[in-house]
């Protein structure tokens, strides 16, 4: 009979070999296996330095382009934009680089007036009951003073339509003059900021002809339904309706998935209106003026680097009649600028 003691060494026993061999395993494996982690952690050691250098590299090579650009921008697009007048509208966390990188352009190489900028403050695109009660209210005040008959729509879209009149003007027979002093539209204006939707800066009572929206640095979530992209959509469509052209430009990080940019490319929402997705380096911003002159002659695009951009920006490059000069165009010669050759209207 094999009692308990049996049966605790025949335990023991088999332990003790276990040991014994993970013991003398590893002793004679160490070598090797230590050999192979060295080589391994030198293979990637190597991997890692070679993309450090390339990425070195790609950041001098961006800057190389940046610099050619910046000293070239004025013969890309200079006075493409001569005689128009340009408002800025910021969306709450536009990146500010954008916004200047763009102003300063348009200013100073394509011959534009910019008239001011309109920085649209989180209230503006909260889509709370509350908060949308309170835009309403205010938004048939401003109407009401200004005798505009709202269309049917939501509070963000009509509030939409009464800022855009305020801001833009098409510029035709019957249309407010580009660049006029508008001491009703600046009420509107007043109207809103006091009520925390918007701030004001530089002169937009005096109308502009043409639109800029500049989107968040980020998008609010990857989800292209989220009420702030749908709203500064909504709302940079009204802007195209009372101008004469909305360009909506962001950067490379703010144009992907969930963006105002990615609404307009692959939720059918461009309605005409053009968008650059890489305005936070020059070539996007000399494609911004680009996009504003094709948004003048009836050409719209998706433009940039992301893969929902269509090409690179405008096909043939537009180029500012050889008698353009930075002064203003005269209201008789408004519509007279020569166009382009054709090129297709792109709609995402």
């Amino acid at each position: 009979m094999i009692d308990f003691r049996y049966h605790l060494v025949s335990i023991v026993a088999v332990f003790l070999a276990l040991g014994l061999g993970l013991v003398l395993g590893s002793t004679a494996l160490q070598p090797y296996v230590v050999r192979t982690l060295k080589k391994a952690s030198a293979n990637e050691k190597a991997r890692i330095d070679q993309l450090f250098t390339a990425q070195g590299q790609l950041k001098g090579e961006i800057a190389g382009d940046q610099a050619f650009l910046q000293a070239a921008a004025h013969q890309l697009v200079g006075n493409l934009l001569a005689g128009e007048h340009v408002v800025l509208v910021t969306a709450p966390g536009a990146p500010g680089q954008v916004t200047t990188g763009i102003s300063q352009l348009l200013k100073k190489d394509a011959g534009a007036v910019v008239t001011g900028e309109v920085q649209l403050q989180p209230s503006f695109v909260d889509n709370t009951p509350a908060t949308n009660s309170k835009l309403a209210a205010i938004t048939k005040q401003a109407a009401a003073q200004v005798g505009t008959t709202l269309v049917a729509g939501s509070p963000v879209a009509q509030a939409g339509q009464v800022i855009g009149g305020a801001l833009l003007t098409r510029d035709g027979p019957g249309q407010p003059v580009a660049g006029q002093r508008d001491s009703s539209s600046k009420a509107v204006l007043t109207g809103f900021a006091a009520a925390g939707f918007l701030t004001v800066s530089g002169q937009p009572p005096a109308r502009a002809t043409l639109a800029v929206v500049i989107v968040p640095a980020a998008p609010p979530s990857t989800n292209p339904s989220n009420p702030a992209s749908q709203a500064l959509v909504t709302f940079a469509q009204q802007l195209k309706r009372a101008g004469r052209g909305t360009v909506v430009a962001g950067s490379v990080s703010g144009s992907g998935p969930g963006s105002a940019i990615d609404v307009m490319r692959n939720g059918g929402r461009a309605g005409g209106m053009s968008s650059v997705d890489n305005a936070d380096y020059a070539i996007g911003q000399i494609v911004v003026a680009q996009a504003l002159y094709g948004q003048l002659n009836g050409v719209s695009g998706s433009y940039g680097w992301t893969s929902s951009a269509n090409s690179a920006g405008p096909s043939p490059v537009p180029s500012a009649p050889p008698s353009a000069t930075p002064t203003a165009t005269p209201r008789s010669q408004r519509g007279k600028r020569p166009t382009p050759a054709p090129s297709p209207s792109v709609t995402p």
